[in-house]
């Protein structure tokens, strides 16, 4: 006498597949109408990088040259708002959106506005810009933001940033010229020992750098 088949039951999972399975079937179209969607939407993305964005920069960095003349060359007025029919910083940020290049100009027209004093503008250029790979760049506009942040009398706060930039920048060229001026700006708050650290990473951390040679100076101020 043949045993009778026991059906086997089915557990949660694979209701769920199932159900999974009917609504690919019963909504194929559909599902195949929002795949084309997205395809297209991603396709357009990389068409405007390859065909607008990069020409583009290309046409941001040109127009840039003359303005990091006049930046390099002290005039920074001009290097803000052009020269003739040379454009400046400011308007190849609005010229070139979205571009490398918009972005530099960004971190250009923040310093040039350092160099004149006005720190709120060169804040909110340098906190607009965006990190842009390259490491020596990107932590020298941290230490600028952290300096801006000084002279508004924002201590704390630009004490913490250039203690920011150090880190992030890791090498004996940057590094200790932020450590060293967090920790004046935590000796100005009283947090001696705050500016303490500071000092005693130069000196540990960056034996090599020019400014250990001196850092005893300053820890010696401490005690």
């Amino acid at each position: 006498m043949a045993k009778k088949h026991q059906s086997v039951p089915v557990n949660e999972f694979d209701k769920t597949l199932a159900a999974g399975g009917s609504f690919v079937e019963k909504n194929k179209k559909a599902i195949m109408y929002g795949t084309c969607a997205v395809l297209a939407v991603i396709i357009a993305v990389v068409l405007a990088v390859q065909y607008y964005i990069k020409p583009r920069n290309l046409e941001a960095a040109e127009s840039m040259a003359v303005a990091e003349q006049l930046f390099r060359s002290g005039d920074y007025e001009k290097a803000l708002n052009g020269q003739g029919q040379n454009a400046g910083f400011l308007q190849i940020m609005d010229e070139y959106v979205c571009t490398p290049s918009a972005n530099l100009a960004r971190l250009y027209a923040g310093l040039s506005y350092a160099h004149l004093g006005k720190y709120q503008e060169a804040v909110e250029y340098l906190e607009d810009y965006s990190d842009c790979g390259d490491d020596m760049i990107s932590n020298a506009a941290i230490g600028a933001l952290g300096n801006c942040y000084a002279e508004l009398g924002q201590t704390e706060k630009a004490a913490a940033t250039l203690v920011k930039a150090a880190e992030k920048a890791g090498n004996n060229t940057l590094s200790p010229v932020y450590y060293i001026q967090a920790g004046q700006l935590f000796e100005s708050l009283k947090q001696n020992d705050k500016a303490r650290e500071c000092y005693e990473k130069v000196k540990k951390n960056y034996p090599a750098s020019p400014q250990a040679q001196e850092i005893e100076k300053f820890i010696e101020h401490l005690n």
